[in-house]
């Protein structure tokens, strides 16, 4: 079953691909405290999504070395 992250793009500068941020939130396993860590996924991009933009990004095969998610949907809303 692929993933499937949802988060803003950070980075749309590359000619296919853009840069998505996903927060998660974790539980410290001593302290019990929720945590929010965040990772940027490269992802390929197929329609044009704008900076800002939430997403919906799932796992593929590899497009290249980096590049392993693509765009699923983009949301209208484009604040954070």
């Amino acid at each position: 079953m692929p993933q499937v992250k949802e988060g803003v793009v950070v980075s749309n500068k590359m000619k296919k691909t853009v840069v998505v941020k996903v927060n998660m939130k974790v539980r410290h396993p001593l302290y019990k405290k929720i945590i929010v860590k965040s990772k940027k996924f490269k992802a390929r991009d197929e329609i044009g999504v704008a900076l800002g933009q939430k997403v919906k990004i799932v796992e593929t095969k590899p497009f290249s070395k980096d590049v392993h998610f693509k765009i699923l949907k983009g949301t209208i809303d484009g604040s954070n």
